[in-house]
């Protein structure tokens, strides 16, 4: 009977044991909550304030609200740090560090990834690269940029798809921003028969080029001449125009559609790819077919 009633005994040791240690803890646990809500209370207040005067500032939106967020993580984290050493008296601020510090060495090393994403976002949004409503291109991708978070960048394919980029893929690659400027330049390559006169057909162009409407006018336009084709002279047209892909667009086949219709009034040659095949031997012509180059042509009768 004693034996039946033994393990009744302990299990209520225990817990008497443990209603001791909590009514001796009370005080500090009462103090605990009390620091978790002044804690709570304090990080409220100091988000409010930071973003408030973050705001006055020529800061980015997602960067004002990454730093209130990391003003207010430091406020709840040395608002934790005094509740533990509250709840538990033994646990030193010292021995809470050096837990800290063997802990952040794990997490950053499971969630490395993360950390780079976040810190190459803190940088990117601190550089101001780029701005929403941007174009860019960086390596296969390309789109307008609608949102900088502090991880991802969300960008917008001229085919209507949303890519979400890590921020440190666009940190560490080259990024082409086609929209930095409201104006860019453009090149577009035309040749003509080697036949042609060069400085007519450079006349013609250069006033096609002139009349364009999509055209900047207030800053000049170049044309070169710039290689031998293998079928052609090759020209070099290049002008500015406005930085956005569809401007890009329409000014490039307003001067294609112009260009070619100028130089077929013109009587300008604009020729296409052709091949001369030269002989070692002459080739003798019978009404069997080309000798020396297969079998001779037969009819056949349907």
């Amino acid at each position: 009977m004693d034996v039946d009633i033994e393990p009744l005994r302990i299990l209520s040791d225990q817990i008497a044991g443990i209603m001791r240690t909590v009514i001796s803890l009370a005080p500090n646990l009462l103090a605990a909550v009390m620091v978790i809500a002044l804690t709570w209370t304090f990080a409220y207040l100091v988000g409010r304030l930071s973003s408030s005067l973050l705001r006055r500032s020529s800061l980015r939106r997602s960067l004002v609200e990454a730093i209130t967020k990391i003003s207010r993580l430091s406020v709840w984290l040395v608002g934790a740090l005094v509740a533990a050493t509250l709840v538990f008296p033994n646990l030193t601020p010292t021995k809470l560090l050096a837990g800290l510090g063997l802990g952040s060495i794990a997490v950053g090393l499971a969630f490395k990834d993360i950390f780079e994403n976040f810190l190459a976002g803190f940088l990117i949004l601190l550089r101001k690269p780029m701005r929403i409503g941007d174009d860019i291109e960086c390596g296969d991708l390309n789109g307008q940029v609608e949102h900088i978070s502090i991880r991802d960048t969300f960008l917008r394919q001229r085919s209507g798809e949303l890519i979400l980029v890590p921020n440190s893929y666009l940190y560490k690659n080259p990024v082409k921003i086609l929209t930095d400027r409201p104006k860019r330049r453009i090149s577009l390559e035309v040749g003509i028969a080697y036949g042609e006169d060069v400085e007519t057909a450079r006349k013609v162009i250069s006033d096609t080029i002139e009349a364009l409407s999509t055209r900047e006018t207030s800053k000049s336009f170049d044309i070169f001449t710039a290689s031998f084709g293998s079928s052609s002279i090759d020209f070099i047209v290049r002008w500015w125009t406005g930085s956005t892909p569809k401007e890009e667009h329409l000014s490039r086949s307003e001067a294609v559609s112009k260009i070619k219709t100028a130089l077929d009034d013109a009587g300008i040659e604009i020729p296409f790819p052709y091949r001369t095949l030269t002989f070692k031997e002459p080739l003798k012509l019978s009404p069997e077919g080309v000798d020396g180059l297969g079998a001779p042509v037969q009819e056949t009768e349907n």
